[in-house]
């Protein structure tokens, strides 16, 4: 069994509420992980949401890379879907994790096109 592409469901729990609010901060870490997962940036957009909060999304060659945030509750949910034996999803969510220090992470990965040989 062979699948194109790997998309890791990730929740975020007691992350920096001040890192989770701040636009510039979120824009270097989607690049950072993509570049780790050794993926191609297509194009990137953050913005801010109001009254607080972060919506972002790096569209790759490969798929994406997207996250929303809530800093008042300390969550952010993200995306990450990539396509190709080259790209490693895993190395994307170890900078997130980095830059967001979160206590607790829940994850549920699936693999997608899943071609029956």
């Amino acid at each position: 069994m062979k699948a194109l592409g790997r998309h890791m469901i990730v929740e975020l729990y007691g992350c920096n509420g001040q890192a989770l609010n701040d636009v510039k901060l979120i824009a270097k870490m989607l690049k950072e992980a993509t570049e780790a997962a050794n993926a191609t940036i297509l194009s990137v957009q953050v913005h801010p949401l109001t009254p607080q909060g972060v919506s972002g999304v790096v569209v790759l060659a490969e798929s994406h890379i997207s996250i929303h945030t809530w800093p008042e509750l300390g969550y952010a949910s993200l995306d990450i879907y990539t396509c190709g034996e080259h790209t490693k999803p895993e190395r994307a969510l170890e900078v997130i994790r980095e830059y967001l220090n979160p206590k607790n992470v829940n994850i549920v990965e699936l693999k997608r096109g899943v071609l029956l040989e």
